[in-house]
């Protein structure tokens, strides 16, 4: 049975003064999850729910099925509750068990999550689940050194491949971050060393395609940090928790890219009243605390933030916290990127419709929010909405490619569609189902959102997708400092930055397949041309190779022994030096501009040439070689 729950004002002008209460949204309960195996709902976090090529919304409880050790199930949002598959039928639970993580969604429609327990090495796995119920093992954990015990889900990269984190467990490590290949390879990229990391929770993919994410314990002062790593494996540390006062303390719940770029997350304990906070940190890793939770009068707003924040179309972030609120039972906020925060709902507020809210809300097409609350032995684990009064949406599945790759969205009211556009820019698609559907990126796209037009509304994309660059060809090869070139490819029109031989170029977009740009000054030889735009870098082929030139010497003239100094451009790296043909007796250089050589014995009145791997340039008048 559904029960509404109308939010009430917060108690007490200095109250409000402190936290603003919302006063438009509606929380709603839809189901109740029963008690099961170990007097517990199985249901907590770190479980996140995703919505299935069908509408649906898929999770996993930890302690269901028919042997109690776990379950994927599927739930509708009016709240009808089905299980696709019990964990161990095989023996010794081959397939696995206890899966804590809940499943992601991937670009084959299946979804994708791990379990603790089970597998061949009896320490975990890594499946992928179709939405009728057909489970494939990916991975089974050996604690080895693949560590073990995974809880959390994976995530798929818009590479393609898979990418989770496991636990470090009995053998002296403390966590690994790994891919599984679109082929079905198992890598650990990453062995976290406490130093950068300990217990490491599942990143986020940023639009620079790297992964950001936050591990537990370790760092400088064992309190956690946040953490960037590539695709390849290599980890940077961007911020040391310090704790409390100034800082948070053990971030269990993931990150979330905000529409600034920059990241947002919470912490478990710290902030200024060691209740828990929320952080926001740059790619660069510069962190500020935007808001530190306080459970107790005037606020009352919360306290053990652990799930993490969810992005809003709205760009505002929607979390819970496990407990604090009027009643002590947990609470639903909303927080801007600046910091001011809004309590939505107090848990067992009226009534005890739910309470102990500790995994991450899912954002539906429908513009609702879902989640879970844990309860306890005695109840109060439900799946609930929460209706904020946000408009239907289209999810990007996939989100970052270049013209011509297929896009993939689910939404609602597809089979009405009669435009799809990217950034305004109209595209082929294919109505797969009424809430699934593939497009292509069309020629002249642009990094923006996509919009889905049917016959009576349309449907923005709840995040922007990205046109991947791309350099086809570079027109000379290779030029002097100051001269233009021009650069062929695709997707151009956004450049927002041109790099030759390392340094910064001044360009002129001339088209989407074109750019004109200058060698600037201290450009070397041996680096690609890269064209940056809102939707990536783009590499050229090649690498590129600039002159030299010799623009003066001096002094003019001189017998053999006489030092000269020669100035010009893209010295770097000079292999040879002559006079008239006449390798100098020896040779420096200085910097990129000037560099110094003896003239030699045998040389006689002639140019000076200067070689590179860039090439040879040669004086526009002669040295004279004087008795």
């Amino acid at each position: 049975m559904k029960q509404r729950c109308t939010v009430l004002s917060l108690i007490g002008l200095a109250l409000l003064l402190a936290v603003t209460t919302a006063s438009a949204q509606t929380y709603t309960v839809l189901h109740t999850y029963p008690i099961g195996s170990g007097a517990t709902s199985g249901i907590a976090f770190p479980q996140v729910m995703s919505q299935g090529r069908d509408g649906n919304l898929y999770d996993t409880i930890s302690n269901a099925g028919a042997k109690n050790v776990g379950s994927v199930f599927k739930i509708t949002t009016g709240g009808t509750w089905t299980s696709i598959y019990d964990f161990c039928p095989l023996t010794s639970c081959t397939d696995g068990a206890y899966p804590m993580g809940g499943v992601t969604l991937g670009f084959d429609g299946n979804l994708h999550g791990t379990t603790q327990g089970g597998g061949s090495g009896n320490a975990g796995t890594v499946f992928k689940i179709s939405s009728g119920g057909t489970l494939a093992t990916q991975h089974s954990f050996v604690n080895g050194t693949d560590d073990s015990v995974p809880v959390f889900a994976t995530l798929q990269g818009q590479d393609g491949n898979t990418y989770g984190v496991s636990l470090g467990q009995y053998n002296t490590q403390y966590g690994a971050f790994f891919k599984i290949s679109a082929s079905g390879v198992f890598t650990v990229l990453h062995d976290f060393t406490y130093t950068d990391g300990a217990y490491p929770t599942l990143p986020t993919q940023g639009t620079d395609g790297n992964f950001y994410g936050t591990a537990v314990l370790g760092g400088s002062k064992a309190l956690g940090v946040v953490y960037k790593m590539t695709a390849a494996g290599k980890i940077t540390v961007l911020h040391n928790f310090t704790g409390y006062p100034s800082d948070g303390t053990y971030p269990k719940g993931m990150l979330v890219q905000g529409n600034d770029g920059s990241f947002y997350g919470t912490t478990y304990q710290g902030g200024s009243n060691n209740n828990g906070s929320v952080f926001k940190i740059t790619p660069s890793g510069i962190l500020t605390m935007i808001h530190s939770f306080l459970f107790k009068s005037p606020s009352f707003d919360g306290q053990l933030p652990w799930a993490g924040l969810t992005l809003g179309t709205d760009g505002n972030f929607y979390g819970t916290t496990a407990a604090g609120g009027t009643k002590n039972d947990g609470t639903l906020f909303k927080i801007t990127p600046s910091g001011t925060e809004t309590v939505l709902y107090n848990f067992c507020d009226p009534s005890c419709n739910g309470y102990f809210p500790a995994t991450p809300l899912v954002l539906d097409t429908n513009g609702n929010f879902y989640g879970n609350t844990n309860g306890n032995s005695l109840g109060g684990a439900v799946f609930y909405s929460l209706n904020v009064g946000l408009k239907p949406l289209v999810h990007l599945v996939t989100w970052s490619g270049r013209v011509g790759k297929t896009v993939e969205m689910i939404g609602q009211g597809f089979t009405g569609t009669t435009q799809v556009s990217f950034n305004g820019m109209p595209a082929a698609f294919t109505n797969v189902s009424d809430k699934y559907m593939t497009a292509t990126v069309p020629d002249g796209a642009t990094t923006g959102f996509v919009t889905v037009t049917t016959f009576t509304t349309s449907y923005k994309s709840d995040r922007k997708f990205l046109v991947t660059p791309q350099i086809t060809s570079v027109n000379p090869a290779s030029v002097k400092v100051g001269a233009s070139l021009t650069i062929a490819g695709v997707s151009l029109t956004q450049a927002t930055r041109v790099s030759i031989g390392g340094k910064a170029a001044t360009f002129t977009v001339d088209s989407d397949d074109q750019i004109t740009a200058t060698v600037p000054a201290g450009a070397k030889t041996g680096a690609k041309i890269g064209v940056t735009t809102p939707g990536g870098t783009a590499a050229s082929p090649a690498a590129f190779a600039v002159v030299p030139s010799v623009a003066s010497f001096s002094p003019p003239s001189g017998p053999v022994g006489t030092s000269v100094s020669i100035s010009g451009n893209s010295f770097t790296g000079a292999t040879k030096v002559t006079f008239k043909g006449v390798a100098a007796t020896s040779f420096q250089v200085i910097s990129d501009t000037q560099l110094g050589a003896l003239v030699p014995a045998g040389a006689a009145t002639g140019p000076i040439a200067v070689t590179t791997a860039g090439g040879t340039a040669t004086s526009a008048t002669n040295f004279t070689v004087t008795p």
